[in-house]
């Protein structure tokens, strides 16, 4: 990858609807120069997907909540097991598995405290290899971003 290449992933993690011909604009490439690179960071997998970004507040997700989850045991099934419930799990936005005390950090968006009362009902408190969590509700989504440059 050359500074051209870093140029186009700089617009199109903004935007990922931009044409070649508005990034060729932009950059002094030609159009079907911006397409092969844009098809090599494709095929190469840079670029990994290309999303929509949705706004949670409009769609009823206005509460983002930070869980630190600690597991009792660490075996390679109970942490597979863990990550498994948290890909299906709809209102976990974010999972990582982490160093430090916690082995877990969560990032969830749901309605209300409710819903994250059910969550934890569900995914916590309902299993036995949970040994705490520990959660922080945000109060101003400050900055939030996906951009790797």
């Amino acid at each position: 990858m050359d500074d051209k290449d870093h140029a186009i992933l700089k617009l199109v993690q903004r935007d990922a609807r931009l044409t070649a011909d508005a990034i060729s604009a932009q950059l002094g490439l030609s159009p079907p120069a911006v397409q092969k690179r844009l098809k090599k960071l494709r095929d190469t997998g840079v670029i990994e997907r290309e999303i929509a970004v949705l706004s949670p507040t409009k769609l009823g997700r206005g509460m983002t909540i930070i869980a630190e989850v600690i597991l009792e045991r660490e075996s390679r099934a109970h942490l597979d097991a863990f990550k498994r419930k948290m890909r299906d799990a709809e209102c976990v936005q974010q999972c990582y598995y982490t160093t430090g005390e916690a082995d877990f950090l969560l990032i969830l968006l749901v309605k209300d405290i409710e819903e994250y009362e059910s969550f934890t009902e569900r995914y916590f408190f309902d299993e036995s290899n949970i040994s705490r969590f520990n959660t922080s509700i945000v109060m101003d989504r400050v900055k939030t971003s996906l951009d790797v440059l």
